[in-house]
């Protein structure tokens, strides 16, 4: 096979090889930890205990559902990677088409890249609380709103992002395993300094939270739906290419042991420390702090000023592997499968990430680009619901991997490379997963957009491939 096939000389959306099926249910479980220990996951969860007006058990009840409804969606978009080998911008072609796949890949590539550079400045703000706590250095001339710290913290962990992409994804799965305990170790050791300084009231005020004696029915099942909502909205992106990873895992138990222990797993301890970890500030400080790195900075302590420094830099570099980078990789590489190596689709990434990153504090976040990004992150939601439809209900869980790869012809070439129905569906679909970001009266169904685009992506492409007779 020649343009773009398993034999075109470049492994970054290959098949993976036995040998490489390397990953057990720890390495997919700490893909889950890693994603959920972000500084902004801590601040997400936190806030979800005392936002909604529910009582923590609803809150907790909620996160525990959300996290097992997305086990449940990874495990049906993974299983067509775990059992092909084959990355998510390969998988779409299935029913996108051979070149097709090319919008939705982009589209997950651009949302990967520029949170990736977002990502490595929020990482890079640990390490320079890291030097600023060790040397006592303070201000100093700006430059784009970064001072000399601040550029040069940035620029050792754009460094350190490419030192280990470079290396392969042994040595990210290897970052993985040892940042994801690591993090709840120091969580856990923040926990113990909070409940000694409160002097026992930690748990007292942990069930204050749990209490909502004004709440009523109503509110805690609107509160319950919209926490669920936002949870699974928060995993969307990582929902969709979870191939990308569930390629790499050994077998098929692997896959689902990983997921059942990394997601309600995860979701569990990871809450209960955030709550604990609220709790504690609210007794110690007075108010409920949502924001782990101000609880650190006023313990007024050096050693753990640098032990948290360290934990949120993996904590962050952690996530930004995970969520961002891989996707992105892979989307970049699925441009020109012949021509651009994992390698240098980790370069142009690695450019993106740093002009982004650099710029982030003085131009980018002043310019309202979450809407660009919820935009794009909203037309992702009917890409799932049509390869999920046509996995599972049209082809039955069977593909032909080598026709994947032939650009030229084969089942998956469709119409000069696009499957019209597809397309159709995707285009009807995502105006109204889109419209939940822009148009303001159906602001309210936000927290619900991803699942009903999903869904309804599904179904339009399900008709059209049934009233054409085509798939």
């Amino acid at each position: 096979m020649e343009n773009g096939s398993i034999q075109g000389g470049d492994d970054t959306l290959n098949p993976v090889t036995k040998d490489e099926k390397s990953w057990g249910w720890f390495a997919i479980f700490n893909v889950w930890a890693n994603d959920i220990q972000s500084l902004f996951g801590y601040s997400l969860v936190a806030s979800l205990f005392i936002s909604y007006g529910v009582s923590g058990w609803t809150a907790f009840l909620a996160l525990i559902a959300a996290a097992l409804l997305v086990m449940f969606l990874v495990n049906l978009s993974g299983a067509a990677g775990e059992r092909y080998g084959i990355p998510y911008p390969v998988f779409a072609r299935a029913s996108l088409g051979t070149s097709g796949a090319k919008l939705p890949a982009v589209l997950r590539a651009t949302v990967a890249v520029f949170w990736y550079g977002v990502q490595v400045y929020f990482a890079s703000t640990a390490i320079a609380l890291l030097i600023r706590s060790v040397t006592g250095i303070t201000g100093g001339t700006e430059m784009l709103g970064l001072d000399a710290v601040d550029w040069i913290s940035f620029l050792i962990v754009w460094a350190f992002h490419i030192w280990i992409f470079w290396h392969g994804m042994d040595w990210v799965e290897t970052f993985l395993n040892i940042a994801g305990p690591f993090v709840y170790a120091v969580m856990i050791g923040l926990v113990i300094v909070l409940w000694s300084k409160s002097d026992g009231q930690l748990l007292s005020q942990a069930r204050t939270i749990f209490a909502n004696p004004e709440g009523t029915w109503g509110t805690e099942i609107n509160g319950f739906i919209a926490i669920v909502g936002t949870m699974v909205a928060y995993f969307a992106a990582v929902m969709i290419n979870f191939s990308d990873f569930s390629r790499y895992a050994k077998d098929k138990n692997a896959m689902v042991l990983g997921n059942l222990a990394g997601l309600p797993f995860n979701m569990i301890l990871f809450s209960a420390l955030a709550l604990l970890t609220t709790a504690g500030a609210a007794v110690v400080y007075g108010e409920k702090i949502i924001n782990p790195t101000e609880i650190v900075g006023r313990t007024d302590s050096v050693i753990l000023g640098i032990v948290a420094a360290i934990t949120f830099f993996a904590a962050t570099v952690g996530i930004n592997l995970v969520a961002n980078f891989i996707p992105a990789v892979n989307g970049i590489a699925n441009l020109s499968p012949s021509t651009i190596s994992f390698r240098k689709a980790g370069l142009i990434t690695s450019g993106f990430a740093l002009i982004i990153g650099g710029l982030w504090t003085s131009f980018i976040s002043q310019f309202g680009i979450s809407g660009f990004v919820n935009t794009l992150g909203a037309t992702l939601a009917p890409l799932y619901g049509i390869m999920i439809v046509d996995y599972y209900i049209l082809r039955k869980q069977e593909l032909k991997r080598d026709d994947l790869y032939n650009m030229e012809s084969g089942t998956y070439h469709f119409r000069n490379g696009w499957n019209d129905n597809a397309l159709v569906a995707f285009a009807i679909a995502a105006v109204f997963s889109v419209a939940t970001v822009w148009v303001p009266f159906l602001g309210q169904l936000s927290g619900y957009a991803w699942i009903i685009g999903a869904v309804l992506g599904g179904v339009i492409y399900f008709a059209r491939c049934k009233s054409s007779h085509r798939v």
